[in-house]
């Protein structure tokens, strides 16, 4: 049993931290800037609740983030009650967020700087794959402190690799995005199409799930399309946050993310519509159904 903590209970977070608790069996110690929400994890699954990351943080072996961008994660690491002002020498930060490579490289070397390690570890799975512990990790930073973190993130992860040093795990998970950005969109574009053509679409997915087309969002993602129900998931504004963060590297390297970058002017569309909570499957929204004639 470690002693750990967490540091944000977002949609993402309380369960993640959840199975540490329950599935782990870790001495978990929680911190959320809104109380409300540490208190209700408390009475969920047990543990003690922090007023500062700081505080969380102190004598702990390892501490865990899930907050929202990379200035949350500044706060809750360097700012002045940050969980980097009492971590132990020889601990381990260990961050979920879905941030810049940059910040992570950044934390990273402040991390170096008083003896401690620091792995960005984004994840994939929304929601559900967090409820259900079952998210894939990608993972950057030191060897041998991911191997000593690897343990306690399969409390809630199915797979967990390290894709490399300081920010390769938020560079993985750019790759993700992008690649989820044009799936979604040509779900979408395919759903539509067979309303338009006056196909079950029912049967439809059902035959082409089976061939080449098959892929998660098509099995997970066709029905609430289909059904116009966008309340499953993951948010156009969290998608449109990513797809920056995805923009403002490829600047740097070079990449062409021609595709992407449609796939984000129609989130902007759906968000046009009232749509920024809605979950990335609301791409079909934009799509004009079929006049009856």
């Amino acid at each position: 049993m470690a002693k750990v903590a967490w540091l944000g209970l977002g949609v993402m977070g309380f369960p993640m931290a959840g199975h540490l608790k329950a599935r782990g069996g870790h001495d978990v110690v929680v911190y959320n800037r809104t109380t409300a929400k540490a208190e209700a994890w408390q009475r969920k699954f047990g543990g003690s609740i922090a007023a500062t990351p700081a505080e969380a943080a102190r004598g702990c072996d390892a501490v865990f983030a899930c907050v929202g961008n990379d200035d949350d994660l500044r706060n809750v690491t360097t700012g002045p009650e940050g969980a980097f002002q009492s971590m132990a020498a020889g601990t381990i930060f260990v961050d979920h967020t879905t941030a810049s490579a940059k910040v992570a490289r950044e934390l990273s070397a402040a991390a170096d700087a008083n003896g401690f390690k620091f792995l960005d570890c984004p994840v994939s799975g929304g929601q559900a794959g967090a409820e259900n512990g079952v998210l894939t990790v990608m993972a950057g930073g030191d060897q041998t402190a991911f191997g000593t973190a690897e343990p306690l993130i399969k409390s809630y992860a199915r797979a967990v690799r390290l894709m490399g040093p300081p920010g390769s795990g938020q560079l993985a998970k750019m790759c993700n995005q992008i690649a989820i950005a044009g799936l979604v969109q040509g779900l979408a574009e395919s759903i539509h199409f067979a309303e338009c053509a006056g196909l079950d679409v029912a049967a439809l997915i059902e035959t082409i799930s089976k061939g080449a087309a098959q892929s998660w969002q098509m099995e997970n993602r066709w029905q609430p399309m289909h059904e116009r129900k966008f309340d499953f998931g993951f948010a156009v504004d969290w998608m449109r946050k990513d797809l920056a963060i995805c923009f403002d590297e490829a600047a740097s390297n070079g990449a062409d993310l021609t595709v992407a970058q449609l796939v984000d002017r129609f989130y902007g569309d759906v968000q046009e519509l009232g749509g920024h909570r809605w979950d990335t499957s609301s791409l079909i929204a934009r799509l004009k159904p079929k006049q009856a004639s």
